[in-house]
């Protein structure tokens, strides 16, 4: 392995990973020692491939958005054990009685000789397609193991959930991430605030992701604001500046309680009435409120109209509520009726003001919501989408699939868990009507598919699974992101996070709506070519021990 080091600028952010734990010691200890004991027997610079993919979608759909490349390839950047690092390995047990001459080897090592081909970021992607390849001396490319795997499983497995958040509740619907408080730790956090955004989210409240990876912020109280004032006697100001030109102070406290009296809504929660005048004064152009801290449509609702009319009054216009408790749908309807009251009875527009709701959404409760015809305008979402209750993991793998240009098969009696040896890539079948049909999984010596061309796709472990294929357009699914440094194909300043976004969502209106839907989907063909399905099976047997039946 070369020890010669590409510069690395570690003040650079667009060269540094998000998460500063991404590191070399972001990695099972038998990653380590396996390279220890490669180093050992003297075979660590030999070329070796590895594959990273998953053999099966996750909660149960049949698409996963794929994410957390550029995390992967900052990685590749910063990859370097550092003194203070091999100074610890030393203590571990395993490691204690080590040859020293491993050590300045180990001190050496970076990722200058390692080549890594992949799928574009924010792509629609399908079990058993290398979403890497990673190429290069063999110990160097199994320590890369689990920080690659860490970088990919959760953010792919966020970015899919989003994702499904998005077709659950509707393209017209706003969504939030409202996730940190539960979310995984703070880099948890932050990763599912970026990834939720790349996946469909409109907003989070998550200030470090906003500040971090540019996701857009938004967010309103919480029921402590409201409980905090008793009376009016906790308003310590009662005006607030009108807008520009008469720059005079406009006394709201007074305007909403005088409304309030014209309106007989005396019963009305006092306390949180003036909760509400005071968040006007402080946020008059985006008022919006939490309304069921005592009684949503009695109180909260009420409160509010009262607030936004004297805001309106005086030249602002109110956004809307949030409830975060009891039936959405019902409740939902029924201040969107108040709203439509109030209109009529005051002479204002003020029917399509912003309903939002929040209450531990997850995606059954917004597929449930739509067959209600809720009039939910937007969605807060927290717990289920940050910590993917309804799966934690993704369950990427890492293969080795070619050593010394030889091709390498696990086998298990699970067929499910076999790979497919050898060097191969990828492409996307496309029909006439532009959508994809079947992922072809190729070796690399094979020539690529050509639209037009007739080709004969096949299950790669069940012979009678087979289909022919004339692609309308062929699609490449695997492009070089590292070559010993940065590719003119991916290198800094990457695709910012908006973009990918639009990416994510170009893809999904794309892919067929059978594939799509939350229940009993289609699965989406992924498909070997005749010659990798015949190297496949030879290898199969070549390495099957044979019994002997006494």
């Amino acid at each position: 392995m070369s020890t010669s080091t590409a510069p690395h600028d570690e003040t650079d952010p667009k060269s540094r990973p998000l998460n500063p734990l991404v590191n070399p010691l972001l990695t099972d200890l038998y990653a380590i020692t396996m390279a220890y004991a490669h180093w050992r027997n003297g075979r660590h610079r030999e070329t070796a491939t590895y594959e990273l993919f998953f053999r099966r979608n996750p909660f149960g759909g049949e698409y996963t958005v794929f994410a957390g490349l550029e995390e992967c390839v900052k990685l590749l950047h910063a990859f370097r054990f550092t003194d203070e690092q091999i100074e610890f390995l030393k203590t571990q047990v395993h490691l204690q009685h080590a040859d020293p001459a491993f050590w300045p080897w180990l001190r050496s090592v970076d990722c200058s000789s390692v080549k890594v081909t992949a799928v574009r970021e924010g792509t629609i992607v399908f079990p058993r397609i290398p979403l890497l390849l990673v190429e290069g001396p063999l110990a160097v490319c199994q320590l890369l193991e689990t920080p690659l795997l860490n970088a990919i499983n959760f953010p792919s497995l966020v970015a899919t959930n989003a994702t499904r958040f998005r077709q659950a509740a509707g393209a017209d619907k706003m969504l939030i991430e409202f996730g940190l408080r539960r979310a995984q730790g703070p880099d948890g956090g932050v990763s599912a605030s970026r990834y939720a955004y790349m996946g469909g989210f409109d907003y989070s409240s998550n200030v470090l992701a906003g500040q971090l990876c540019g996701v857009p912020l938004n967010g309103t109280m919480a029921h402590a604001f409201v409980q905090s004032f008793q009376g009016r006697a906790d308003l310590q100001s009662t005006t607030l500046l009108s807008p520009p030109p008469e720059e005079a102070e406009a006394p709201l406290a007074d305007n909403v309680f005088a409304l309030r009296a014209e309106l007989g809504w005396l019963n009305t929660h006092e306390g949180e009435l003036c909760a509400f005048i005071a968040y006007a004064q402080a946020f008059p152009s985006s008022f919006l409120c939490l309304v069921d801290t005592y009684d949503a449509i009695k109180s909260g609702v009420r409160n509010f109209l009262l607030v936004a009319l004297a805001l309106l009054r005086i030249g602002y216009r109110p956004i809307g509520i949030r409830i975060d408790s009891g039936d959405i749908s019902y409740l939902s309807k029924v201040a969107r009726a108040e709203f439509g009251d109030f209109s009529v009875r005051m002479g204002v527009n003020f029917r399509r003001l912003m309903i939002v709701a929040s209450n531990d959404i997850n995606e059954p409760t917004l597929l449930s919501l739509r067959q209600q015809g809720h009039e939910v305008d937007a969605f807060g979402v927290g717990t289920h989408l940050v910590t993917c209750q309804a799966q934690p993991a993704l369950g990427c793998v890492y293969k080795l699939v070619l050593v010394n240009e030889k091709p390498r098969i696990k086998l298990s009696q699970e067929v499910e868990k076999m790979t497919i040896p050898g060097c191969k890539r990828a492409f996307r079948l496309h029909n006439s009507a532009g959508a994809p049909v079947v992922d072809l999984l190729q070796h690399m010596e094979e020539p690529p598919p050509l639209p037009g061309q007739r080709i004969l796709c096949r299950h790669p472990f069940q012979e009678s699974k087979r289909a022919y294929v004339t692609p309308s357009r062929v699609e490449p699914l695997h492009t070089v992101v590292w070559d010993g440094a940065f590719t003119a194909a991916y290198r800094p300043p990457f695709l910012d996070l908006a973009a990918l976004r639009a990416f994510v969502m170009e893809q999904v209106a794309r892919l067929r709506e059978d594939h799509m839907r939350p229940i009993n989907p289609t699965p989406y063909k992924v498909s070997v070519t005749n010659e990798l399905y015949t190297r496949l099976h030879a290898a199969w047997l070549e390495e099957s021990p044979i019994p002997e039946i006494n």
